[in-house]
């Protein structure tokens, strides 16, 4: 099991960025996946960016791709989103999470990411 912690959540306000991290602990593989997903209030679980260890393949879901970037830094096992042009609808808890499948298509993480370990969350506010 690997332990996964997010930070950097907080109150911004719209067109403003945030970057959060995921620092993971415990052992990874080169061909896991690190994704991050995100909730609103009354809204079910949403994926948001997937990045692999490895070789650092990235997808990114629609609603954010432009905006948001998730990237990794593998000698500190930690796993970042770049949040920019932020907007009020983008409010919610963010989560980290790890998947142990591997797809040559990345975009297949968006529909079926089947997460081995989740992060607590963290929260990220936009003011309007």
């Amino acid at each position: 099991q690997v332990q996964l912690v997010e930070s950097g959540g907080g109150l911004v306000q719209a067109g403003g960025s945030l970057r959060l991290s995921c620092a993971a602990s415990g052992r990874t593989f080169s061909t896991d996946a690190m994704g991050w997903f995100r909730q609103a209030p009354g809204k079910e679980r949403e994926f948001v960016a997937v990045i692999r260890w490895g070789d650092g393949s990235t997808y990114h879901a629609g609603s954010v791709r432009g905006r948001y970037t998730i990237s990794r830094d593998n000698a500190k096992n930690t796993v970042y989103l770049q949040m920019n042009s932020l907007k009020s609808e983008d409010t919610a808890v963010y989560y980290c999470a790890r998947s142990r499948f591997y797809y040559s298509d990345m975009q297949l993480y968006g529909r079926s990411f089947a997460a081995a370990d989740w992060g607590q969350g963290t929260q990220v506010t936009v003011s309007s």
